[in-house]
């Protein structure tokens, strides 16, 4: 038996508040209230970077509770959505909230009539007092910093971008508004998911040739002030208002930066990655 379908048979795997709260920064109250919920999303994705840098070392990614919290709260590593999301679950039902894992049909940036991808972000649903919202803290580049009501089709302003739900074919399209135009982020698909049902698309992302995250450094850490984003070599810096800087880096700006910007602990058995990423054309 795997070691999720061992894990959900004994309940839900407890979590070090403690070292959570510490790791992002939060002093508040650890009640469940929209409230709570708001200042932890917004907080989690500035303190704990997203970024895949184990799959480019061909070390996969564990997602048993125990490996996820040495890596993103012992070893202040970051993550991708697996990673991410599974802990905030955690952090959010050692807190008392009521949480359901989703899965979605990642669709970033594509036009309406692209192909459908097959379902591989996960994202969460809390419901407060009856009502649904989505919590997310792992979608890279544009992770919502704030909930967002999964029973409403208006658009929701946050700290960066809006945010909408169009429903469409039965699934629910979250669009964000980047200069002034709605753009596709992803598709929530499906029934609630139990913490076994990500270890397949998990696997396939960490290890399948098509995924990108095999070819690609991408690491993105997003603040009140900024969204930082780092793919291959190229930097972009995006503010709330738009303003937009971009550069691109050599392999020893890539590693300062990753140290730096992104507050990662940076490796010696990195920079194989690093020069790699260093000579992408863009």
């Amino acid at each position: 038996m795997s070691g999720a379908a061992l894990l959900e048979q004994a309940g839900s795997p407890k979590v070090d508040l403690g070292a959570y709260c510490a790791r992002i920064g939060y002093a508040g109250p650890l009640t469940p209230t929209l409230e709570t919920l708001a200042a932890l999303q917004e907080l989690h994705p500035a303190a704990i970077p997203f970024e895949a840098i184990d799959v480019l070392l061909d070390r996969g990614v564990d997602l048993a509770p125990a490996a996820v919290d040495a890596k993103l709260l012992g070893a202040r590593r970051g993550g991708y959505c697996y990673e991410h999301n599974s802990l905030f679950k955690r952090v959010l039902e050692a807190i008392g909230f009521e949480v359901e894992g989703l899965i979605a049909r990642v669709n970033w940036m594509a036009p309406p009539d692209a192909p459908l991808r097959p379902p591989s972000h996960m994202t969460l649903r809390v419901t407060l007092d009856g009502a649904p919202w989505m919590a997310d803290v792992g979608f890279g580049s544009c992770v919502p910093t704030a909930p967002l009501r999964l029973d409403s089709f208006e658009p929701r302003q946050t700290g960066h971008e809006a945010f909408r739900f169009v429903p469409v074919a039965g699934e629910l399209q979250l669009e964000a508004l980047i200069d002034d135009e709605w753009r596709s982020s992803y598709r929530i698909t499906g029934a609630p998911q139990m913490d076994i049902d990500y270890e397949l698309p998990n696997w396939y992302t960490a290890t399948h040739p098509s995924s990108h995250f095999r070819h690609r450094l991408i690491v993105t850490r997003t603040t009140p002030e900024a969204r930082h984003v780092l793919a291959g070599r190229r930097l972009t810096v995006r503010a709330p208002d738009g303003t937009t800087e971009r550069r691109m880096l050599t392999a020893d700006e890539i590693e300062r930066e990753l140290a730096e910007r992104f507050t990662l602990p940076v490796a010696p058995e990195w920079r194989p990655v690093i020069e790699r990423a260093a000579a992408t054309e863009d």
